[in-house]
């Protein structure tokens, strides 16, 4: 297992490079952007506060699942960044 460190310096390069992809493809369809960012910015906070849960049972499970989670949710919104 990863260090909670890690895992959470994971989530703000990905979610990181994520908004800032959005943003240098701007062409003018600032609305979209917006809201990808948008999005972007609500799955790092249920990301964090998922991590920063003191009532686990199983934290190796857990932070497996948040990782497979933002590997899911990462790949959504960079689906919709590519379609921009």
């Amino acid at each position: 297992m990863a260090s909670i460190k890690n895992l959470k310096k994971d989530i703000n390069y990905v979610l990181g490079d994520i908004i800032d992809e959005c943003l240098v493809t701007l062409t003018g369809d600032t609305k979209n952007s917006e809201a990808i960012v948008e999005e972007a910015i609500v799955v790092f906070d249920d990301l964090i506060a998922k991590v920063n849960a003191k009532d686990v049972e199983n934290k190796k499970a857990h932070f497996k699942s948040i990782e497979a989670e933002l590997e899911k949710r990462a790949a959504k919104l960079l689906t919709k960044v590519n379609k921009l």
